[in-house]
């Protein structure tokens, strides 16, 4: 398992510096200039010194290899620097939004806890709500619970976030004026007050993603447990005498969650590229609405480094996947 771990990060290498060189490219493609939101008072030969501060006036090429000095040589030692005091970045250039004239990581990190608290708390709460109930659906299909189940995962898949979220909006903030419609990025929790208005402020843009998540989870469980319910082993434990919660939770549901791992492990990436729509909606400052503002202002770098890093990510999920299914099949085995 080891030895085919290192092949896989060995061989993820060129992938996603191909991946990279892609993005890059395209986005070159990309109508718009960097430049047009400066005033006109500006003067045409400090808009073209400013062009070549940024980088805008050199051949592509030379802008992307620009790039991965950067990201994969100057961030690091940022971090480093950070982390244990030294000064190897000091006075190197990196990677600069061309909207803010700030480094693109710091931002990124700055906006990464928005997004975590409300896409990551949505999804651990789907999680726990989608296996069970695609467990207990398998195992009483047709009942009364598995007809209301498939009722409301077949309404998360066909509503999409920006009709639920303003439909919410009104519910519970402008009718009832229980919850707040937009989320404070600023609020700070230093006691039981502040993380209570903190709760509050997260239970609508949750439940919006949490009910989309849900509902694709607890159908993938679902199917997967119906198929492993009526194979020849599950018969086979039964007639052993075992009883039939060691059945269900141990067998059955070991050889089930295969496929849902990997509708988990890939989605994972997910939290911390953001929900676009549901951030916009509620105004959560985070990496989704990060994105959409650097696509419309056409912040090459921040865009451009912001998906290379959920590329890398989904890279890293999809191999703890591959991982994971050795785990939960024992007849899986990486030579």
């Amino acid at each position: 398992m080891l030895s085919y771990t290192m092949r896989r990060l060995i061989l993820s290498i060129p992938t996603l510096l191909f991946i990279s060189f892609v993005i890059f490219m395209l986005l070159q493609l990309a109508p718009g200039d960097p430049m047009a939101q400066i005033p006109l008072t500006v003067p045409p030969d400090v808009k073209e010194k400013m062009r070549e501060a940024l980088g805008v006036g050199e051949p592509p090429l030379v802008q992307y290899w620009k790039w991965l000095v950067q990201v994969f040589w100057i961030e690091p030692q940022v971090m480093i620097d950070w982390m244990f005091g030294t000064n190897f970045s000091e006075g190197k250039l990196r990677v600069i939004s061309w909207q803010t004239r700030s480094p693109v990581m710091d931002i990124i990190i700055q906006r990464i806890p928005q997004t975590l608290w409300v896409v990551g708390v949505a999804y651990i709460v789907a999680i726990l709500i989608a296996i069970p109930v695609g467990i207990y659906s398998a195992y009483r299909q047709y009942s009364t619970f598995d007809q209301a189940g498939t009722f409301v995962t077949m309404i998360g898949f066909s509503i999409p976030p920006f009709f639920t979220g303003p439909l919410l909006i009104v519910v519970f903030s402008v009718q009832l004026g229980w919850l707040p419609s937009i989320y404070d990025t600023t609020h700070v929790v230093n006691d039981w007050d502040s993380f209570k208005y903190q709760l509050q402020q997260m239970i609508m843009p949750v439940m919006v993603l949490a009910l989309q998540i849900t509902a694709q989870l607890s159908r993938y469980m679902r199917a997967s447990m119906l198929d492993n319910l009526n194979q020849d082993y599950v018969r086979t434990a039964r007639a052993k005498g075992l009883g039939e919660s060691v059945v269900v939770l141990r067998h059955v549901l070991r050889n089930s969650m295969i496929p849902v791992v990997t509708v988990i492990a890939l989605g994972l990436p997910s939290i911390f590229g953001g929900a676009i729509i549901t951030e916009n909606v509620f105004k959560v400052n985070g990496i989704g609405q990060l994105l959409i503002t650097a696509l419309f202002a056409n912040d090459l770098p921040m865009v451009m480094t912001l998906t290379f890093i959920f590329a890398v990510l989904i890279v890293i999920f999809n191999l703890i996947a591959d991982v994971l299914y050795g785990l939960l099949d024992p007849r899986i085995r990486y030579e």
